[in-house]
């Protein structure tokens, strides 16, 4: 990726919470006919020794588990982000030499798959992203709500993926680059279309 020093994000904590909350993973691997993507929810776990892992599930008709098993994938992690007016910076009024651009917060994780066929383990992991999910919605229903028989049917169907994650990138494009007074229009400008996450991360 790209990363302009000014554009860096290096602090685990932010970059954490941006994966927890926008956990809707692009997930890159070269496949046996190129590039491939797939768009699939992933959990972030650490380790008591500091280990990265991001933890999902997949169909067991999706190529990715076989095709990607043990090797190099790159989970692409999509912030707030919005349409910047060159009409919101104030020196438009004093010079007029601005342009429109693009504004965003996205992590890149980079790491080696692992498939992982396993009821146990499958069991726990869906267990835990239930849990999360539900309480975002505020609701309770657990795995544990529904036949032991129809999970277990609904697993043979899943294949369980693990990231071994070696590398973390977070760009935070938020008009870093310019004066305060322009990042103050930024803000206010985007908060007047109602795009509050985006208006929030700068």
């Amino acid at each position: 990726m790209y990363l302009p020093t000014h554009f860096a994000e290096t602090r685990a904590e932010v970059l954490q919470d941006l994966i927890r909350t926008h956990p809707l993973a692009t997930l890159v691997h070269l496949g046996t006919d190129g590039l491939a993507a797939d768009h699939i929810p992933l959990m972030l776990h650490q380790a008591t020794d500091g280990q990265i892992t991001m933890r999902g599930h997949v169909a067991r008709a999706n190529p990715i588990w076989s095709a990607a098993n043990g090797k190099a994938v790159l989970a692409v992690f999509q912030g707030p982000h919005a349409y910047i007016s060159p009409s919101w910076y104030a020196s438009k009024a004093e010079h007029g030499k601005v342009v429109p651009t693009w504004n965003y917060a996205v992590v890149h994780v980079h790491g080696v798959l692992t498939a992982i066929d396993d009821f146990a383990w499958f069991h726990a992991h869906a267990s835990a992203m239930t849990e999360r999910n539900e309480a975002s919605v505020g609701k309770s229903w657990k795995v544990t709500d529904a036949p032991d028989d129809y999970i277990r049917n609904t697993a043979r169907a899943i294949v369980g993926i693990e990231i071994a994650v070696e590398r973390i990138e977070g760009k935070w494009k938020m008009s870093q680059n310019r004066s305060a007074a322009d990042r103050a229009g930024v803000a206010a400008g985007l908060a007047s279309v109602h795009k509050t996450g985006a208006a929030s991360a700068m």
